[in-house]
């Protein structure tokens, strides 16, 4: 395919014009051909949320009054937000191994808008993260775990919006640390671990100190974590979806918007 101007010029001879969306869905198929060709990368990405399932799991139902049904209830969405969560917020590092290799030079003198290389890119971490939520949910259904269908949907879409901004933070962190790669991890692990205790995901934070209860107060995630537990109960009128879904959007605008901006600056 040869590049002429603002058009792609195919085998056949045909010049077809690109755009925006043609972009992103060119860079979107681009970043799953990976994933569809070894999907034991897929696989072997489910073991850390199934030992959290299959072994914090049982000790949070221990140490509760409820019953294992109503903990699982409250255990498996935040489950499913920490594979967003991980997922994405490692995903720099695709993109740091492909700045050391030389491959994304070649990218970016591409007839493909910067915007497009960064949304297409973020966009693919949705496939597996969405493959993964489902054989997660599966998992804990013959355990008491049940979920209303339409609020699982739901859910999903919160995820996604959530794991699109948070995976183009993560790109935007690649593309600053690029000669410094040590930077990235650094960044990530002082990061991810924090967000995830300080969103109630894995323990409640109710009776928490007071200085935690307010940290978590302005985390995002803690909103993600609490709308993605009334949508799976079916309880769509809670007020928590609707923070849930304004912090996913709004994180995933800011998140968009440095990872764009920094690609844009990319060299």
């Amino acid at each position: 395919m040869t590049a002429t101007g603002s058009t792609t010029l195919d085998s056949t001879g045909i010049t077809t014009p690109t755009g925006p969306v043609r972009d992103t869905w060119n860079v979107l198929v681009r970043e799953l051909r990976p994933v569809v060709r070894d999907p034991f990368s897929l696989i072997f990405s489910l073991l850390q949320p199934l030992v959290f399932l299959g072994l914090f799991g049982p000790l949070l139902v221990a140490g509760s009054d409820l019953p294992a049904s109503a903990t699982l209830q409250w255990f498996v969405p935040g489950i499913l937000v920490m594979i967003a969560l991980f997922g994405t917020g490692t995903t720099g590092s695709n993109l740091l191994f492909e700045m050391q290799t030389g491959s994304h030079e070649r990218t970016l003198v591409a007839p493909i808008s910067r915007a497009s290389l960064l949304v297409g890119r973020a966009l693919k971490e949705m496939a597996p993260i969405m493959v993964q939520a489902g054989v997660i949910a599966l998992a804990a259904v013959p355990f008491g775990f049940s979920v209303n269908p339409v609020g699982f949907i739901a859910g999903l879409v919160l995820i996604a919006i959530f794991g699109l901004g948070f995976g183009a933070l993560s790109y935007a962190l690649a593309l600053v640390s690029r000669n410094k790669d040590w930077m990235f991890w650094a960044i990530q692990q002082a990061t991810l671990f924090p967000l995830m205790i300080l969103s109630g995901m894995l323990l409640p934070l109710e009776d928490g100190p007071a200085w935690m209860r307010a940290v978590a107060s302005v985390n995002p995630i803690n909103y993600v974590v609490g709308a993605e537990r009334a949508l799976f109960a079916g309880d769509f009128g809670s007020p928590d979806v609707m923070w849930g879904f304004v912090a996913a959007i709004a994180l995933a605008v800011v998140g968009l918007w440095v990872g764009i901006s920094a690609m844009r600056k990319a060299r």
